[in-house]
């Protein structure tokens, strides 16, 4: 997670550069923090964000661990979060309800753009979706949508609010969507996560600064929660359940990016 202020330094303009994104016409200018995992996708949000008038880029997280510590402690006012790290819908729903709850904007993939999903992150508080490959003037105008109005659809996804709620996949069975609520409240999640990535108590006690004592109390109800014998066994039932999620899988876009480049001679 980047904590510093001071944000990743774009290219000044020159000849290949891409014109300026137009300002603004109302309102007053926000802040903004991306949820990506991919460093060029992260990086090409930070040059975006960075040469459009009246937002300010202040970090990115790539997980949704650093995502809840950064809102915690940068309180970005508008967070772009990739479909692909939130396929249940869990971290959309917990950046919503914070104390200090960001406007979420959802950076849709191919494999969450499906009526079911949709529906799914705008009940759990998304203010905007945009498709992750739009153009950067459609993400740009869906972040200023957001900021000024209540929800915005960009409408290459506007169809699937008329498509029945169940879609058959490729293969025709039933397509995968968002599953069971989240049972866990952020600090336990923020607990539980980091015990997936395999850290006792006293270091999470050290991440999340919180006393030793106060961990255990989380572990304690995470166990519960989830009827879990141990900690081992509140991990499994977790990625099961879909409360925790492996890394997105982007081999679909390396392997577009392979085709339209060309071979090195």
């Amino acid at each position: 997670m980047t904590r510093s202020t001071d944000p990743n330094r774009a290219y000044p303009p020159g000849p290949m550069t891409a014109p300026p994104i137009p300002p603004v016409t109302g309102g007053r200018g926000f802040t903004v923090a991306a949820v990506e995992s991919v460093p060029i996708f992260r990086d090409g949000l930070s040059a975006l964000i960075q040469r459009s008038h009246g937002m300010t880029w202040v970090g990115h997280a790539a997980n949704h661990h650093t995502a809840l510590q950064l809102c915690e402690q940068l309180r970005p006012e508008m967070i772009l979060l990739d479909s692909g790290l939130d396929p249940n819908c869990h971290l959309t729903r917990l950046l919503a309800s914070a104390e200090h709850p960001p406007i979420v904007v959802v950076l849709i993939r191919e494999a969450t753009r499906t009526s079911r999903y949709l529906t799914a992150a705008i009940g759990a508080g998304a203010r905007a979706a945009v498709p992750r490959s739009a153009e950067p003037r459609r993400v740009i105008e869906a972040m200023r949508r957001a900021h000024l109005e209540t929800r915005y659809v960009d409408p290459a996804l506007a169809a699937l609010a008329a498509r029945p709620k169940r879609q058959p996949a490729a293969d025709g069975r039933p397509a995968t969507g968002p599953r069971a609520q989240m049972p866990l409240s952020r600090r336990e999640y923020q607990v539980l996560q980091l015990i997936a990535e395999g850290m006792e108590n006293s270091a999470i006690a050290k991440v999340l600064y919180l006393s030793v004592e106060t961990v255990r109390t989380h572990v304690k109800s995470i166990l519960r929660k989830l009827s879990a014998r141990d900690r081992t066994h509140a991990v499994t039932t977790a990625f099961r359940s879909g409360i925790l999620i492996t890394h997105a899988d982007d081999s679909a876009t390396c392997a577009q990016l392979s085709e339209a480049t060309p071979p090195a001679k």
